[in-house]
């Protein structure tokens, strides 16, 4: 009998009403490890009284109370890294190095929270007018949900619900139905560091749950990390209902690859930032730009890597890479191998070829004279495959960068000094990397794209998270003496 996995409402499992659930598979072997329970309206319905309840206590809660429950959490995730990481790798497939580091780099956004009360300092002027001071201050916004990717199953919630409740909203979290069970854990990890019972809520589902966040009444504001398309209509729908919302959607990362750089180098962060997490990340580089000049080298080399790189479960430490989510995202993938030839490219490694049978792998892939206007160049793969596109030169390469849809991340390998710094004035792109394949912000700066690949005007996390929780307010004061008071019907003056 398989598992059940349910919603996490007011400080406790509850099961869903809806008679809807879901399968979770393990994708190394491709059984059924679980069920998961889908949300009805009336169990979303349940979960955001139960946030709304909880507000009014949680937002008058002390900044040093708020930050002692995110040491606590810290304390406790800290502590647990090696279950949370074990859940991850049962359910996404990633290896377990890939989900230490996962939860490793949502470790550090709740430690960014713990510093909540310095961030939330506000201004102060005093004597503004005769007797008059003026301050501002930032204020939650109230009930607040997130809705996250398969791919980062406990990073991505890390990043929205530790600033999110330290500025004293309370969250709900809609978690991707194919590895729901981190949700789960981090909400008994939240309830042992002390957060109050509504504070953090778990609803499990599908576009039902989606669609009831995305118009309810009481739900403030909206995060959500996903593709491109549905990152559109989260936004579009969300602001349609009044919310604020954060939607970063998907990425085409390009590499750069100037004549000078270390090719060995250069190799070994495409292979890394090609195939890590079977390429299954929005931060992965999918496009090599190589200048003709040292093309065939880099490919080579590129190609020579790829033996080495150990495909098979997660859950055995030598492995390197797992499988995919799905077996239908995996053979999606496999269609972009299989259409590549007859579009025009070259199939250097044909990640079909020895993959494991059992489970949802594909091995790493290499194509090289990829162009733009082939599918396996315009769409945003999600899987092990590594394009590689030739540019004449600097000029050309950062052209296609910039004419893609996508602005999420890029990167430049290159040891003059003079060509990067052009490069990162250049480049219309959110993150940027020089010499650095994967340039994702540490947490005290803040995560996100351009163009198509963010909707909304605030990235993600670190100083931007919490302007996005919070709003302003400014206010005017004046105690006059009461010896000498009087009616002033008068604009306030600053002369």
């Amino acid at each position: 009998m398989t598992a059940r996995i349910s919603h996490w409402i007011d400080g406790a499992v509850v099961e869903g009403t809806s008679g809807r659930s879901g399968v979770v598979y393990n994708p190394a072997t491709g059984e059924e490890a679980a069920t998961v329970d889908f949300a009805s309206v009336e169990d979303v319905d349940t979960a955001v009284a139960a946030a709304k309840a909880a507000l009014t206590g949680w937002r008058a809660t002390s900044l040093g109370r708020r930050a002692e429950v995110m040491f606590h959490m810290r304390e406790l995730v800290d502590a647990n890294r090696k279950e949370i990481a074990s859940l991850l790798t049962a359910e996404h497939g990633k290896v377990l190095s890939d989900a230490l580091g996962e939860v490793a780099r949502g470790l550090e956004n709740i430690e960014f929270a713990c510093g909540i009360p310095n961030m939330l300092k506000g201004g102060y002027s005093e004597q503004a007018a005769t007797g008059v001071d003026v301050y501002s201050i930032r204020q939650p916004l109230g009930v607040v949900a997130g809705i996250t990717p398969f791919n980062f199953p406990a990073m991505v919630p890390m990043w929205m619900f530790a600033n999110a409740l330290a500025c004293g909203n309370t969250f709900l979290l809609k978690p991707s139905e194919k590895d729901p069970s981190a949700s789960l854990l981090m909400a008994e990890l939240l309830a042992k560091a002390g957060l109050p019972p509504g504070c953090f809520n778990v609803v499990q589902g599908d576009k039902v749950a989606v669609d009831r966040l995305l118009e309810h009444p009481d739900v403030a504001a909206i995060s959500f990390v996903g593709s491109t398309p549905i990152a559109r209509y989260i936004y579009e729908t969300g602001t349609a209902n009044g919310k604020r919302v954060q939607a970063l959607g998907g990425a085409k990362n390009h590499m750069l690859v100037l004549p000078d750089a270390d090719l060995d180098s250069a190799a070994d962060a495409a292979v890394s930032a090609g195939y890590g997490s079977a390429g299954e990340r929005c931060m992965a580089i999918s496009v090599v730009l190589a200048v003709d000049t040292i093309a065939d080298e880099l490919v080579g080399k590129i190609a020579e890597r790829i033996p080495a790189v150990k495909v098979g479960p997660g859950s055995e430490p030598d492995n390197e890479m797992g499988p995919l989510i799905t077996r239908e995202h995996r053979d999606k993938v496999s269609g972009y191998v299989e259409g590549a030839a007859p579009a025009g490219a070259t199939i250097v490694v044909d990640g079909r070829d020895g993959a494991p049978a059992e489970g949802f792998f594909l091995n790493p892939t290499l194509l090289d004279h990829v162009q733009p206007g082939m599918p396996a160049y315009e769409d945003e793969i999600f899987g092990p495959v590594l394009s590689v596109v030739r540019v004449r030169s600097y000029d050309e390469g950062l052209e296609l960068i910039n004419a893609n849809p996508y602005g999420n991340g890029t990167a430049i390998f290159t040891r003059d000094g003079g060509a990067a710094r052009q490069f990162q004035f250049d480049v219309n792109v959110g993150m940027v990397g020089i010499n650095v394949p994967i340039p994702v912000p540490v947490s005290y700066y803040s995560f996100g794209g351009w163009k198509e690949s963010l909707f909304g005007d605030t990235h993600m996390y670190g100083p931007e998270g919490v302007n996005f929780y919070t709003r302003g307010k400014v206010v005017t004061s004046r105690w006059p003496d009461p010896h000498t008071s009087a009616v002033d019907l008068g604009f306030p003056q600053n002369r």
